[in-house]
């Protein structure tokens, strides 16, 4: 009876979240340097009717809106694994080397290969985002002690830094900082839907395996023995999520380049919602994290319009705090 009670109040809940997420989305359409209304918005989406406005909705406002979107939910969906699968409390794809090393990946693909196509630069930080990773995790197992939550963020944030300085110098050796600067400022500015049609489909699939394996993230975030115990292949469960943090991090930077503590933040708010169990943080944490980006994004285009305020400011303004709430509480902010 109890669970049963616990999975009609998760889909109450999860229902409230998507009908939040539809007025969001609704909201980040109309407000912007350019105000349009909401019956523009509706007409732009299930006719083919012409017009300036419409024009503005259909290729600029609509594509970076579901990238932004799409971004949230990836990032917030590998924090809550990486979190779940290493039981560290401070686990960000962020902090942790990932989204630094797609970072460096991209800058290096884009100034050794500038004509290199969107396909081409996703795996670029696939890559990248599986060294930066292999990196930290390289370091915090170095030493005695093994990978306590602290370590293994003092390297990710050593890392994480190097990462960005070697981005920072490729740009300006090769003269591509131009090109790069979409990215490292953390925008979605100029988002196409070529680049949603080749990367949507990456991070659909990092989700679609996180949810497939969630119940076995929730079992490993109690106990690494208890999952041997109940039969769990845990080599094989961790590779697959690795695989699924690497992919859904590397696409994130794709498209919006390197961006810090939405992965930290989410999943801790959605464990306060819905509780420990993983099989609805995942769900939860894919529409928290697109509501969170959708929001930070509208912000950053209306604050100064028709300015832009860099939405991983605007990120970081928010997570910085947080990191420091919960690295005060041990890790136990929320539950």
């Amino acid at each position: 009876m109890g669970k049963k009670k616990n999975a009609f109040s998760f889909i109450n809940k999860f229902i409230i979240g998507c009908i939040g997420l539809i007025v969001v989305f609704f909201l980040s359409m109309t407000f912007g340097a350019a105000d349009i209304s909401v019956p523009d918005v509706w007409k732009a989406m299930i006719s083919n009717a012409g017009g300036e406005q419409l024009s503005i909705i259909r290729e600029i406002r609509l594509p970076r809106e579901l990238a932004v979107m799409l971004v949230g939910a990836a990032l917030a969906v590998s924090g809550a694994i990486m979190q779940g699968m290493t039981r560290n409390p401070l686990a960000d794809p962020g902090l942790l080397g990932l989204t630094g090393g797609a970072n460096a990946a991209l800058a290096v693909s884009l100034a050794m290969l500038p004509s290199l196509s969107p396909f081409g630069i996703m795996i670029a930080c696939f890559i990248g985002a599986a060294a930066g990773a292999g990196i930290v995790f390289g370091i915090g197992a170095a030493k005695k002690g093994g990978f306590s939550p602290f370590k293994i963020v003092l390297a990710g944030a050593a890392v994480s830094t190097f990462l960005q300085a070697l981005a920072d110098g490729v740009g300006l050796y090769f003269k591509v900082s131009k090109n790069i600067s979409m990215w490292t400022a953390g925008g979605a500015i100029g988002t196409t839907w070529i680049q949603l049609q080749i990367i949507a489909p990456a991070i659909a699939a990092g989700i679609i395996i996180a949810i497939f394996l969630s119940r076995q993230v929730t079992i490993l975030s109690l106990n690494e023995e208890v999952a041997i115990g109940l039969g769990q292949h845990t080599g094989r469960v961790k590779f697959a999520l690795f695989i699924a943090i690497v992919i859904l991090a590397g696409a994130a930077v794709a498209l919006v380049g390197n961006m810090a503590f939405i992965g930290l933040m989410i999943p801790h708010i959605v464990r306060a919602i819905v509780g420990t169990d993983y099989r609805y943080i995942i769900p939860t944490s894919i529409i928290i994290g697109a509501i969170f980006m959708s929001l930070a994004d509208t912000v950053g285009r209306t604050l100064y319009a028709p300015l832009e305020t860099p939405v991983a400011a605007i990120v970081a303004i928010l997570g910085l705090p947080f990191f420091l709430f919960i690295l005060h509480k041990g890790g136990k902010a929320f539950t």
